[in-house]
């Protein structure tokens, strides 16, 4: 009988293989994107050092209190944009986009929609 691999399994490894691709450098740096069945989470990584320079999520007060639910596009979105304001006050604007092995559609899409057009270049 053929076992079949979990999605989250298939994912990491799908993620791992992207990383294998490309890292964080301090002059572009990696925005890193995860979520979960309830929450999304945005980091910006430097790889070269393992520090983690700009991080957003759905949990965090200030985006939570804007949304009506954290799990939809809309939510995605909205992260897009508050990641994208916090790099460029921190003067980053070049990113490497991992997509953490999730498909490139919905609401990792949007986010990435959403940082491109609030000035980040991926």
């Amino acid at each position: 009988m053929v076992s079949k691999k979990s999605r989250s399994e298939v994912r990491v490894k799908k993620h791992m293989k992207l990383r294998n691709r490309f890292s964080g450098t301090a002059e572009r740096p990696r925005l890193a994107v995860f979520r979960s069945n309830n929450h999304m989470y945005a980091q910006i990584i430097d790889d070269t050092v393992g520090n983690t320079l700009v991080a957003a999520s759905t949990l965090e007060k200030d985006v939570k209190a804007a949304l009506e639910k954290t799990n939809n596009v809309e939510a995605a979105a909205y992260l897009g944009k508050v990641i994208a304001e916090k790099a460029t006050a921190k003067g980053i604007t070049e990113v490497v986009f991992d997509r953490g092995g999730f498909i490139y559609q919905g609401k990792v899409k949007a986010l990435a929609d959403a940082a491109r057009e609030a000035g980040l270049n991926f």
